[in-house]
């Protein structure tokens, strides 16, 4: 059984970019946030991610006050701590700065009663990329509805 509940997806990400690899991170919050990130009230649509001093962030993520929260609410937009092993931020690190990809939030999520950020390894998609993927869905969406007259 997944525990998993979707709470933001960053559909421009998988627009923009070719997703190579995808890792799990924890999001240092505090508790205000995590109210309002259950009630949805959470956009990854401008974010992006950062190595730095051996650490990761988010950057961008916007996340809305908490209603109730009144002197407890912090900056919407403030710079999250990301939660991952040491080894997978050297790694991460290595394949940004030699093959020079770029790291991406994909979709935030809770798992397990935790708050996870799914974050993705990515390499740009040019526009003629863009208008071949554009074009491969438009051929199965019609190789589809000629399946259903037959």
């Amino acid at each position: 059984m997944n525990d998993k509940k979707i709470f933001s997806n960053n559909r421009k990400a998988r627009h923009d970019y070719f997703i190579q690899e995808i890792y799990e991170a924890g999001v240092e919050l505090k508790g205000t946030e995590v109210k309002s990130i259950r009630q949805g009230k959470v956009n990854l649509k401008e974010s992006y991610a950062m190595v730095k001093d051996g650490e990761v962030f988010v950057v961008g993520m916007h996340i809305s006050p908490y209603e109730q929260g009144n002197i407890f609410n912090v900056d919407p937009i403030r710079t999250r701590k990301l939660l991952l092993n040491k080894r997978e931020i050297r790694k991460i690190k290595q394949k940004i700065t030699e093959q020079g990809l770029t790291l991406v939030p994909i979709e935030l999520y809770e798992n397990k009663g935790l708050v996870k950020l799914a974050l993705g390894i990515a390499k740009g998609k040019k526009l003629y990329d863009k208008r071949e993927v554009a074009a491969k869905k438009e051929a199965q969406r019609k190789i589809e509805q000629t399946k259903k007259y037959y």
